[in-house]
């Protein structure tokens, strides 16, 4: 079965970093574009970075120039690399595969900018 287990998320002041990690399993990894989405409390939850197959990336411009996604397929992992942090960015982080036209979610990791 498809699994998605982020990781990463924690507490940081203003202008931090964090990186999160998300760990897939139950599918081909490598051949599948990924996705960071997140939600803060009391709004939709909205697309952070996409990386296709082959390492090409997109970015909503509220992230664009502060946050880099990457896979590493041999591990089938792909992560979030979040510089520049704004209280903005509080939300809790999720990865996403969308496979046979199903998104598949994994718990979440919640991260908190204090400022």
């Amino acid at each position: 079965q498809v699994q998605l287990v982020e990781s990463g998320g924690g507490l940081v002041q203003a202008g931090g970093s964090l990186r999160l990690s998300c760990a897939a399993s139950g599918f081909i990894f490598s051949i599948k574009p990924m996705a960071w989405y997140r939600q803060a409390p009391g709004k939709q939850r909205e697309l952070v970075a996409v990386i296709s197959s082959r390492g090409t990336t997109n970015y909503a411009d509220s992230v664009k120039g502060r946050f880099t996604i990457s896979r590493d397929n041999a591990k089938n992992t792909v992560y979030l690399q979040m510089n520049s942090l704004k209280s903005e960015d509080t939300a809790v982080y999720y990865c996403n595969v969308r496979l046979e036209t199903y998104d598949y979610w994994g718990q979440g990791t919640q991260v908190t900018v204090s400022s």
